[in-house]
């Protein structure tokens, strides 16, 4: 019995030396190396990657666009209530101002694009852009300080040009044009009417009057403007005898832009109804009517100062219409326009002007 129980014994401890020989052989987990770490499967990397810092766009950062092709779309504000900011895909696009008077000669706003009718040589448009806004107008002053002009002439004319400015829109610009035997630049491009007024301040009248070289300079500075709307105020008696560009010239050049032109004339006693007085107001007619300006002469200082006054209240209270021809041709023939409005229900007979048309011209490219 005993020996029976010595070897029960020898054997459990036979069993016990073999289990802890088995766990002394194992490898410690603590013990194991990084690289013997098993690899965490593909899809859970790529779940837990972070992109780059410098790949974020910040939130205040503007993203860089793709650039545009140039002359392909133009963004124009303003609209009708039905059609804001539309968008012309294209460069052809025909645009002027318009003026809507009264039986009274009273301007007329508030009127829809709805309103209006537009016709290219009798063919009917689609207007494309339309806008009534108060907006700021880039004003070339043509004045006239040639021995012509000599006496009262130019105070008279400075004194009416500051109610002018004094109407006129708080952001318009202007630039100021002294032209006598030849046209120069006196200020270019400012926001300070008194400026203006300053530079005419001590004017000496003399010599000859190169009137049409005047308006040529000044159409080509104002189309240099900030504003879309562009024009020009010429203060003469008219009578150019110097220029080297000629009527027919500075004619088409208005009938080929933008500028409207409006025209004072300064007419002494002597000159009215006299052939020279005649043959000036024929001339500021015609260049001012090209345009779709007015020409204005008045007969005192009162006068004149309305007449200043009226010309700023228009170039507020104008409409800006645009449209393109379907069937456009960079031919350079003349093409008519024709403006109508159908006043709204109630409203008697309303008046319109404008430019008479335009050349067809191929953009520069």
């Amino acid at each position: 019995m005993k020996s029976r129980r010595y070897a029960v014994l020898a054997v459990l401890v036979t069993c016990m030396i073999l289990a802890v020989a088995f766990v002394a052989s194992r490898p410690s987990t603590a013990q194991q190396k990084p690289e013997d770490k098993p690899s965490q499967p593909a899809e859970k990397k790529d779940l837990l990657t972070v992109q780059p810092a410098a790949t974020k766009t910040p939130p205040d950062a503007t993203p860089q666009k793709a650039p545009q092709k140039a002359d392909t779309k133009i963004q124009l504000p303003g609209g009708d209530a039905d059609d804001k900011n539309p968008i012309i895909t294209n460069t052809d696009l025909i645009t002027f101002t318009v003026t809507v008077t009264d039986i009274y000669g009273r301007f007329v706003s508030g009127l829809g694009k709805k309103a209006f009718s537009i016709s290219d040589d009798k063919s009917p448009q689609e207007i494309t852009f339309f806008s009534d806004e108060d907006s700021p107008v880039s004003v070339g002053v043509l004045f006239d300080v040639s021995g012509s002009m000599s006496g009262d002439k130019v105070k008279r004319a400075r004194d009416a040009l500051a109610h002018f400015i004094q109407t006129s829109h708080d952001r318009d610009e202007y630039f100021l044009i002294g032209f006598n035997s030849r046209a120069q630049l006196l200020l270019d491009r400012t926001r300070d009417g008194n400026a203006v007024l300053d530079k005419l301040m001590f004017v000496q009248t003399k010599n000859n009057t190169a009137l049409y070289d005047a308006c040529y300079l000044g159409v080509e500075r104002v189309q240099r403007g900030t504003h879309p709307k562009r024009a020009l105020l010429l203060i003469s008696d008219g009578q150019d005898n110097n220029s080297r560009y000629t009527f027919n010239e500075l004619r088409r050049v208005l009938k080929e832009s933008d500028v409207v032109l409006y025209a004072i004339g300064i007419l002494g006693g002597s000159d009215v109804g006299s052939s020279l007085g005649m043959e000036g107001q024929g001339i500021l007619d015609e260049l001012a009517s090209v345009s779709g300006g007015k020409a204005f002469y008045p007969r005192s200082a009162a006068e004149m100062d309305d007449i200043f006054e009226q010309i700023a209240l228009e170039l507020r209270h104008q409409y800006s219409i645009g449209y393109r021809p379907p069937n456009f041709t960079s031919n350079g023939k003349w093409h008519k326009i024709k403006v109508k409005v159908e006043p709204p229900r109630g409203l008697p007979r309303l008046f319109v002007r404008s430019k008479e048309g335009y050349f067809a011209i191929a953009n520069p490219k």
